[in-house]
């Protein structure tokens, strides 16, 4: 079983989604993105590589090479929390330097193919882990795993773009919610709120969407949210 994922994310009416880029700044409302995620239970939540590594402390490309050996089996330096920050790091590039971020404990979820530097690097510094995938995540079984082993129900995804449409491309998002701010980035290359890569993999696997809700916020800002519903597949990211 599968914890329910909701999608949760804040763009510009261009879809973008990288903050800074946004104009009139006059109509950036701040913490809109906080205030919501609390506003909808919080609980624990999951965001992608890139994102990783802007909450990742240290400054170093990866752990210390070690002399010691693991086994690819999921280890938890804690099991009980309010709250998980749970992050996609298949490949083992995030050096955290940390244990937990805002209170809420570090969970990584890789590759068996992650070498065993970066397992005693997690270990030392407090971060779990758990393995889905041999040299590409499994993203439903990482769900499933969550699920299985820490009791997780639900999971708010927030982002990056590659983590959201990845999870979408697998038919594994349940719901979205899509706050419009009265913003435009209005250039080419900046991230988005879905994104594939370069490769155009074809429609997602949507078959149905269906509103929710909708709320006209400060400033007109548009809170948008919908079921969804989809095709399971065995798309993973990269």
């Amino acid at each position: 079983m599968k914890p329910y994922v909701l999608c949760h994310m804040v763009c510009s009416v261009d879809g973008r989604i990288w903050g800074s880029r946004w104009r009139p700044k006059a109509n950036v409302v701040p913490n809109l993105f906080e205030r919501l995620h609390d506003q909808m239970g919080g609980g624990s939540w999951l965001c992608g590589r890139v994102t990783a590594q802007e909450f990742a402390k240290a400054k170093e490309p990866h752990y210390p090479d070690t002399d010691q050996t693991f086994p690819r089996e999921n280890w938890f330096a804690q099991r009980e929390a309010k709250a998980w920050g749970i992050f996609l790091d298949g490949k083992g590039k995030a050096v955290w330097a940390r244990r937990d971020i805002g209170g809420d404990p570090i969970l990584v979820i890789l590759t068996e193919s992650v070498p065993d530097r970066h397992l005693a690097g997690l270990r030392a510094d407090g971060v779990s882990y758990v393995f889905a995938g041999k040299t590409e995540i499994d993203l439903a079984a990482a769900l499933e795993t969550l699920n299985r082993e820490l009791g997780i129900e639900r999971i708010m995804l927030e982002g990056g773009g590659g983590a959201n449409g990845a999870l979408l491309r697998a038919g594994l998002i349940d719901e979205l919610s899509l706050v419009i701010c009265p913003v435009i980035d209005g250039s080419t290359g900046g991230p988005i709120v879905f994104n594939s890569g370069d490769t155009d993999l074809g429609p997602a696997p949507i078959e149905s969407m269906t509103l929710v809700s909708h709320d006209v916020l400060e400033g007109g800002t548009m809170w948008l949210r919908y079921r969804l519903r989809s095709t399971p597949t065995q798309e993973r990211p990269a």
